[in-house]
């Protein structure tokens, strides 16, 4: 599976709204739930957008953290389901992949990352379009718990985001 990196064409110009840094993979492991005091990097403020194309199998791994106060996190993606393969304490380790629960996952659209642990998601990606995923818990989505997912169109008529209505006024950037 490839996953790309998508900075809308209509909005590049806008700083602030799209940002190139959702990562490929994530960065070099460190202890996420130990002590991270000292690496004194806040959230983005700025919008993660990744591009997937219509019908990847897309996997991923949340990773809880010590920053701030550790606390569980109930993750969802709008209108996708997904199955739970994984899930645990501390940090992900490639070890953690030959322990998923592929026989018989939960299949939920919100799944609970414990405190100072990690899980891990897989859907497939059958309904193109632009979702947001996101802590629900509303604040911690200000704090830059979340991302977009955009699914590419698929080669079918049906596979294919519906064009706005005709009436629909234009967006429009105000330059305050």
């Amino acid at each position: 599976m490839s996953l790309q990196r998508y900075v809308c064409g209509v909005c590049s110009n806008i700083n602030g709204v799209y940002n190139r840094t959702f990562p490929d993979q994530p960065p070099t492991l460190f202890d996420f739930t130990g002590n991270v005091s000292a690496l004194g990097e806040a959230a983005n403020v700025t919008t993660e957008v990744l591009k997937i194309d219509y019908n990847d199998e897309v996997e991923i791994r949340f990773q809880g953290t010590n920053f701030g106060a550790a606390e569980n996190h109930p993750m969802h993606l709008h209108r996708y389901s997904f199955y739970v393969v994984g899930m645990g304490d501390g940090n992900f380790s490639e070890t953690e992949i030959s322990k998923y629960n592929t026989v018989n996952p939960p299949y939920v659209n919100t799944a609970g990352l414990p405190k100072n642990g990690w899980a891990a998601i897989r859907f497939k990606a059958d309904n193109s379009g632009v979702w947001f995923m996101h802590c629900h818990l509303e604040r911690h989505s200000s704090w830059g718990m979340d991302a977009v997912l955009i699914v590419r169109d698929g080669k079918k008529k049906h596979q294919k985001v519906r064009p706005p209505p005709k009436d629909m006024p234009p967006c429009s950037v105000s330059s305050s």
